[in-house]
């Protein structure tokens, strides 16, 4: 009997912090998109999946597009 002097006391700390941690997901916005993330996996590209020929030429592409300078049409009206 007198375990429960401990047990509940305890048991009432990690209640309050399951509640704190709860509102604190919500508050940071961790529940705002759950359906992006199972998606987005599917349509991941992974490097190592492709030929050797395509990831070098994907990786030449890219070189190429951070070589190059962006295209500056503010000044064409």
């Amino acid at each position: 009997m007198k375990i429960l002097y401990l047990l509940i006391p305890l048991s009432l700390i990690l209640l309050g912090l399951a509640v704190w941690a709860f509102f604190w997901a919500v508050k940071n916005d961790q529940f705002d998109d759950l359906e992006g993330p199972a998606h987005r996996i599917l349509f991941d590209e992974d490097e190592n999946d492709l030929p050797p020929e395509e990831r070098k030429h994907r990786q030449q592409a890219r070189e190429q597009k951070a070589t190059t300078p962006p295209d500056d049409d503010s000044d064409s009206s």
